[in-house]
């Protein structure tokens, strides 16, 4: 098995991209490169600029949050409170003890406190430790799934790379073609000045000339129609007055690098890499822990809480003397009967957990497909290639031939447009088959699990 070239591996460090992400105040013209671009440098551009990506960015940082949340549960709360009340006089009873004296107010017309309360969770059935695993299994799958969306999204500019790089030669190839046809015609129309062809041979190379333009016309809308989905995988923006030719270029030729690998290690990388069976797996054991969560629901819970606080006097009008002092207190909580809505969230979180148990299976079995149909596709495109390359050589040399002996007189102009529409063919499908080589080595890198490395930096917790 031939290693993932290093070039290839592309690093992609969570904090910081979280971090840039968070700094931009709003979205940003993204311009098209100035130069021409590599596979590399497109995908590097990808990562940095790819709106797929840069929104499973913010879902990762939603999984942070949600990851906080779970992990607070079990940690300490300090609040403060405070009140301010003033009371009518005629609300106010009074009591009046000696008919010689005033009667006497049992309250203040006016009143306030301020308290500062430490509220700790002490017991609930397990559900804070099983709150902090969730967790920590939150960022895992999310994590999983951001990899999986990298994953596919590099792919997808491979592809759109390797598109262009097809068109551009698919509109050699019918350039070419059409330099020939032209040439031909010229031939024929000197032949026929000096009276050794007819008028028909002109005719019929009129004719091949121009249902070769047909075939250009195609080839250079797809060359734009490429470069357009490549400018949108890259994330750039296409200026509004560049026309119908976007200016993105590109600096690779397509080329068959040789790749070797059996089925087995393909699928063996694929069991070690694919983030799609860490996502699964990561979703179950976080299934499981809903379950546990769940069945606390049906234990009694215990806190503990400790303050201090201040407030004025009850039977001084003064409302700076004060008295303050600290509390001390444990409270209890024990749901004993909700007419069987626990046990029915308990249930549904049993449900869920087998469901995401199977969904392990299933993903497996998936990918399992995606690897021998990938693997499959790349043999028969590598066979393919490999017959087209003999053959454009042979092709060439026949053209070559055919038209020495057209000059010599030996050779009609049918067999010169026969072998002329041969060689076009041929290098239509070489071309063809370099694309589609590439390809399907790409889409077998993507399902083993290659192409592709996440250096992740997450705070310990």
């Amino acid at each position: 098995m031939n290693p993932v070239p290093m070039k290839s591996r592309v690093l992609v460090p969570l904090l910081l991209c979280l971090h840039a992400l968070g700094a931009e105040s709003g979205p940003r013209p993204v311009p098209l490169p100035s130069t021409p671009v590599t596979l590399d440098q497109a995908l590097e551009h990808a990562l940095a600029h790819n709106v797929t990506l840069a929104k499973g960015r913010t879902e990762l940082e939603e999984a942070q949050g949600l990851s906080v949340q779970q992990r607070s549960a079990r940690l300490p709360r300090l609040a403060t409170t405070g009140a301010y009340q003033q009371l009518d006089e005629g609300r106010i009873e009074r009591v009046q003890f000696a008919a010689a004296q005033p009667a006497t107010p049992f309250l203040n017309n006016q009143s306030w406190n301020a308290n500062l309360v430490v509220t700790q969770p002490l017991f609930a059935g397990g559900k804070y430790r099983s709150l902090a695993r969730s967790s920590r299994l939150t960022r895992e799958a999310a994590l999983a799934a951001y990899q999986a969306l990298v994953a596919n999204t590099l792919l997808e500019v491979r592809i759109a790379y390797s598109d262009v790089l097809l068109a551009v030669e698919q509109i050699g190839v019918q350039e070419a073609s059409k330099r020939l046809l032209e040439q031909e015609l010229e031939t024929a129309r000197r032949s026929l000045e000096a009276g050794t062809v007819p008028r028909f041979n002109v005719l019929r190379a009129e004719v091949e000339l121009a249902n070769a333009l047909p075939p250009l016309i195609r080839a250079r809308n797809q060359e734009r129609i490429a470069r357009n989905t490549l400018a949108l995988l890259l994330g750039c923006d296409v200026p509004s007055d560049s026309g119908a030719d976007v200016p993105l270029r590109t600096a690779d030729t397509l080329r068959a690098e040789p790749f070797e690998i059996s089925v087995g290690s393909a699928l063996n990388s694929a069991w070690l890499r694919r983030p799609e069976i860490k996502a699964a797996q990561t979703s179950a054991r976080i299934r499981h822990e809903e379950v546990l969560q769940s069945r606390a629901d049906l234990m009694p819970s215990l806190s503990g809480t400790a303050g201090y606080g201040v407030q004025n006097r009850n039977f001084i009008r003064d409302l700076d003397r004060t008295l303050d002092g600290w509390t001390v207190g444990v409270q209890a909580n024990w749901l004993l009967f909700d007419f069987g809505q626990t046990r029915a969230r308990v249930d549904m979180a049993r449900a869920r957990e087998d469901r995401a148990r199977l969904e392990i299976e299933d993903v497996r079995r998936r990918i399992e497909l995606e690897v021998r149909t990938a693997f499959s596709l790349f043999t028969e495109s590598k066979e393919v290639l490999v017959s087209q390359t003999r053959v454009i050589e042979r092709a060439e040399e026949a053209v070559r031939l055919v038209t020495a002996r057209a000059e010599a007189g030996s050779s009609t102009q049918l067999d010169v447009l026969s072998a002329q529409t041969a060689l076009k063919l041929s290098r239509t499908q070489h071309s063809q088959a370099l694309r589609d080589y590439t390809v399907a080595k790409a889409r077998l890198e993507r399902a083993m699990g290659e192409g592709v490395r996440l250096s992740v930096e997450t705070p310990s917790h």
